[in-house]
């Protein structure tokens, strides 16, 4: 990433005998040297406006769900400010080097005391050789949240919800507070694979994910589904099925746009089904609106500034309102049941 591409001709990042390079630009910088590295098969690309914010929504849609920024001070501040690293690793060595121009792996944040400094979560340290290891999470960054959805719609999902009280709860990353919402959360489901036969799914992703390829003879189609089966990780899974859709759209099965959100459900309803933790943290969100607080998927998510449906969030809602009926006519059984008893045992 670079702005003035002021970057050497030689270099071993332009090989790409083995794994590909992309430069990303502004619109316009030297196009010398950019026919240079296109002669190399390096990729460019030139944005308007550079930063990393646009970068990442430009990899997202090229299906990154992980990036790793290795940079300088300034960049790596500006990755910071902007709210796309969610995750840090730092190196401490055993070198002392000092002086007013010494180099930072952080640049300016507007911070002038302790007080501001950004406090990382879930640290864990290792050591790697002489060095130590530390890495955590950031706190998420409040720009990303988005508005609170339609109150008439969130109603009629869940008529616990009031529309002049309610709180909003939103949820996006697993390490958020309410994390377990979402489908990246390893929480093992058990449903039918392709062949009906009974599979531990190892997340509500990887189901939905292979589902869309359910059902076609089509060899790419039945291998894309068996990759996603055993993807390592809920963020591989979706990586694996997104690309292939993009790339692939033929071997989407036809009705997937208007089945995509009862698999949903159903997937859904056995994650919170099967774990009585997950249960309890979801009935306890009772009057609050639920909110995926993704800014880039525009169904699922709630978007950037409440311009997604949210639909991942209202189908959470809609298992809420169902869990505390059931809870309640459960109640009422049992209560009748003791009443009965009682009668019974007092019966001459």
């Amino acid at each position: 990433m670079s702005k003035s591409l002021d970057l050497p001709e030689v270099a071993n990042l332009w090989d790409v005998t083995e794994v590909p390079t992309m430069v990303a630009t502004q619109r316009g910088a030297k196009r010398s040297f950019q026919k240079l590295l296109a002669s190399k098969g390096v990729e460019v690309v030139e944005f308007e406006i550079l930063n990393p914010k646009v970068v990442m929504e430009y990899l997202y849609d090229r299906g990154c769900l992980s990036v790793l920024w290795e940079c300088g001070g300034t960049l790596a501040a500006s990755a910071i400010s902007s709210g796309i690293v969610h995750k840090v690793h730092a190196f401490v060595a055993p070198k002392i080097i000092g002086g007013k121009n010494a180099p930072s792996p952080v640049g300016e944040l507007g911070m002038v005391e302790m007080s501001q400094a950004l406090e990382l979560i879930d640290v864990q340290y290792e050591q790697v050789g002489p060095d130590m290891l530390v890495s955590g999470f950031l706190h998420p960054v409040p720009d990303l949240t988005p508005v609170i959805p339609s109150m008439d719609e969130t109603s009629a999902i869940d008529p616990t919800v009031s529309p002049y009280e309610a709180s909003i709860i939103f949820f996006y990353k697993t390490w958020d507070p309410y994390g377990a919402f979402s489908n990246f959360s390893l929480h093992p489901i058990c449903l039918p694979d392709e062949n009906g036969d009974n599979y531990s799914w190892p997340s509500v992703e990887h189901y939905y994910q292979a589902y869309k390829f359910v059902g076609l003879d089509d060899p790419a189609a039945r291998n894309c589904l068996k990759e996603i089966k055993n993807a390592k990780s809920p963020e591989e899974a979706a990586r694996l099925g997104r690309k292939t859709q993009r790339q692939r759209p033929d071997l989407v099965r036809s009705d997937w746009e208007s089945v995509k959100t009862d698999i949903m459900y159903r997937a859904l309803k056995c994650k919170f089904s099967t774990y009585p933790n997950l249960n309890s943290m979801l009935v306890s969100t009772v009057g609050s609106v639920l909110v995926e607080a993704s800014p880039h998927d525009l169904f699922w998510g709630g978007g950037r500034d409440g311009e997604g449906l949210n639909y991942l969030g209202r189908l959470l809602m809609q298992l809420r309102s169902e869990f505390l009926s059931d809870s309640k006519s459960n109640a009422a059984d049992n209560s009748t049941r003791r009443q009965e008893g009682n009668e019974v045992r007092k019966s001459p």
